[in-house]
């Protein structure tokens, strides 16, 4: 049998069963697989696509600030910054208990919160496995299985002597919901979904109210709840991480999606100037910025490899900026490289690849091992190619993998990046700094994703930059939604904007 062009191969053996071998020659530099000096030629290609200057960041941010005040002014904008009826920030002298559901993107999470006042909070919680079924099955049903869940929850934890928590005959526990995903609020415990994200379709639910959906489950089930704020998971982490300090001024989630939050004075949100509320007053801001620049595409550097991801997704020509940054995309980028190599000859000649052609196979998790390989022979490269996709690499081909995944990397965070930088630069918050709560799994998991990001804040300010620190968030949609629940509560009591 000759041995392949890059030097492996297989070989069937009498038995019947197909051996792979690797054959390494004297002269096998002189075989055409990937050397040290073609993946190097490679990258450079790879580098001037995927880097972002701060000349192009800068460019970015001025657009999206412009985006974030035509939200603010017209309604059923591209960005449509969504006033959330969250007025104002916590005292941090939240007291009680309360109940929180978090519909996710993969687990439903039910959370009996106590504040305690001082920035203190005690959490006892269940999550529940959403299945793929779940997600696409009637909308209904979806919010059927939300309260059943918190039926069980309430009946687990509630009822038991010693959890110090007794309800009196018709009174009702105040539950946060936190449903994240754009809905249109004309109050607090009002949602009106004007789309499903994060793969979720459930039918007969776009354009309907998702919290009078819960209502009419929560008394199919008989719970003694009253629903009190629906809430996204980016404003309570708005809320959740200033009760625990007050320097933090805006939120971002980079997970599965990517989202902010922020405080705004409501004399600066023109399109609600008609609902009745005092212009000197400030409203927690949702501003679902992962539909920056979606349909006309001007402002973001989208590669070749960007507009396919974006055609082949469920919801083509939306969500523009989410899919340059979030966990969801980041793997597909990479594989469509690679793909993309394999078909020009230069990866994985001789072996069969048809595992790495399959849409998603490239998880996101698998460019965070690679950055984070400690290894000189980059094992953790081999075992990922091997155990996956059944492919054997040259050291020549890991390091590319590795510098390829810090390019996709690098360029999400620096994005990230000008996000934060709009809010900043139009709140005026770079003189005196602010904190940023963050939150979700690229923040949290992706090695040095957060150094990124600041490392991105100095290139658009200089070294005021330093001023903007973001830092691990409190957990916004069980905690978050529980102050919120609370402050609403307290606000509706003493008799202020009681139909809000």
């Amino acid at each position: 049998m000759p041995a392949s062009r890059r030097g492996s191969g297989s070989i069937v053996l009498p038995s019947g069963q197909t051996m792979a071998m690797h054959t390494r020659t004297h002269d096998e530099e002189d075989l055409p697989h990937a050397t040290k000096k073609t993946m190097a030629d490679h990258l450079r290609k790879y580098e001037s696509l995927f880097t972002l200057t701060p000349q192009r960041m800068r460019m970015i941010v001025e657009a999206f600030k412009d985006t974030l005040e035509l939200g603010l002014s017209k309604h059923k904008q591209t960005v449509p910054m969504i006033p959330t009826y969250v007025f104002g920030w916590p005292t941090g002298q939240e007291k009680g208990d309360y109940l929180s559901v978090d519909l996710g993107g993969t687990n439903l999470r039910v959370c009996l919160v106590t504040l305690e006042g001082e920035g203190k909070f005690e959490v006892t919680q269940t999550k529940y496995r959403l299945t793929e079924e779940q997600k696409q099955e009637e909308g209904q049903k979806l919010f059927d299985f939300c309260a059943e869940c918190l039926k069980t929850f309430v009946d687990t934890n509630l009822q038991d002597e010693n959890s110090g928590l007794k309800l009196q005959p018709g009174e009702k526990l105040p539950l946060g919901f936190t449903f994240s995903y754009p809905c249109t609020q004309e109050r607090i415990d009002h949602g009106e979904l004007i789309r499903w994200t994060k793969g979720f379709g459930a039918p007969n639910t776009e354009g309907h109210d998702v919290a009078a959906m819960f209502r009419a489950s929560l008394e199919k089930f008989e719970l003694p709840i009253e629903l009190t704020a629906l809430i996204n998971d980016t404003t309570g982490t708005l809320i959740a991480s200033n009760y625990v300090n007050p320097k933090n001024k805006i939120a971002v989630i980079f997970g599965t999606g990517c989202n902010a939050a922020y405080m705004e004075y409501v004399k600066d949100i023109p399109k609600i100037h008609d609902v009745g509320i005092g212009l000197d007053g400030q409203m927690a801001i949702n501003c679902e910025w992962g539909a920056f620049d979606s349909f006309e595409h001007e402002h973001l550097p989208r590669t070749k490899y960007d507009q396919i991801v974006d055609e082949t997704s469920n919801k083509p020509g939306e969500q523009a900026f989410e899919k340059l940054i979030s966990g969801r995309y980041l793997g597909e980028i990479l594989r469509l490289v690679l793909c993309e190599l394999i078909d020009e000859g230069v990866l994985f000649l001789g072996q069969n690849t048809y595992k790495l052609e399959v849409p998603y196979a490239f998880d996101t998790a698998f460019l965070s091992l690679l950055e984070s390989d400690p290894t000189d022979e980059l094992l953790m490269a081999i075992g990922i190619f091997t155990h996956f996709f059944a492919l054997e690499t040259t050291l020549a081909e890991r390091q590319f993998f590795r510098a390829l995944a810090k390019l996709i990397g690098r360029r999400a965070a620096r994005l990230s990046a000008c996000g934060i930088a709009a809010i900043v630069s139009k709140m005026g918050y770079l003189e005196e700094g602010c904190s940023v709560g963050a939150d979700g799994s690229l923040y949290n998991k992706y090695p040095g994703f957060a150094d990124r990001v600041h490392e991105g804040l100095q290139d658009v300010f200089g070294d005021k930059g330093r001023n903007i620190v973001t830092h691990h968030a409190e957990d916004g949609s069980g905690v978050g939604s529980a102050i919120i629940a609370a402050m609403t509560k307290a606000r509706k009591d003493a008799g202020i904007y009681v139909d809000l």
